[in-house]
């Protein structure tokens, strides 16, 4: 049964902590090697996850058509943590997996230029149409965040930070856990938190 809570502006806030899986496989565990795969970016360049073996890889589930991805790329928050990642040779890797047949749906180009135009730094955004790396992952929202080490560990699996709300000004009061994580990781530290609830708007998974 999904949970549901009533926010300002009539939105609906979704945790996917108790949503319903999307696929009948089991998803990613921390811990565990992540599942590699291949996707095209949004240029239609092959991008294959164990090319980055030796690199922390931060992957973001991500949909514009979501207010709370909106929230967190017009704020400037998503984008300027992508900076800080990449400047630390950190790979970061935008998937959508929304359908095709679903209204959100951008095509690779549209998908482009919107990450253009909110001056986002990801390493590479990459197309998900059919859903298999995100139903891989267990990815339930965007965004939907992971990090993996550079021995091809999931380190850490969930939201972006400790406040599910698609509220601007809640951002200077969250604990941001993808930071946190990655600046554990690069300091040679374990993930003190390596699961976190995740927030947002459901995928849009191809039926």
């Amino acid at each position: 049964m999904l949970r549901r809570t009533t926010l300002g502006a009539g939105l609906a806030l979704i945790t996917a902590a108790v949503l319903p899986t999307t696929t009948a496989h089991a998803a990613a565990t921390v811990g565990q090697a992540a599942p590699d795969f291949t996707l095209r970016d949004t240029g239609g360049k092959t991008v294959r996850l164990s090319d980055f073996r030796g690199r922390h890889v931060v992957l973001e589930w991500t949909n514009p058509g979501c207010p709370f991805v909106q929230k967190h790329y017009r704020s400037g928050n998503l984008p300027a943590l992508q900076k800080e990642a990449v400047a630390k040779n950190v790979v970061w890797l935008a998937i959508n997996s929304t359908a095709p047949d679903h209204g959100d749906y951008l095509s690779p180009p549209q998908l482009a230029r919107w990450m253009g135009e909110q001056r986002a730094a990801a390493s590479a955004t990459l197309m998900d149409e059919d859903g298999r790396v995100g139903q891989a992952y267990g990815a339930r929202t965007t965004p939907h965040m992971y990090l993996i080490d550079p021995q091809g560990r999931l380190i850490y699996a969930g939201g972006i930070d400790s406040i599910p709300s698609a509220r601007i000004e809640d951002i200077a009061r969250a604990t941001n856990h993808v930071r946190q994580a990655l600046d554990e990781a690069l300091a040679g530290k374990p993930v003190s938190r390596p699961t976190a609830p995740p927030y947002g708007c459901s995928i849009k998974y191809a039926s």
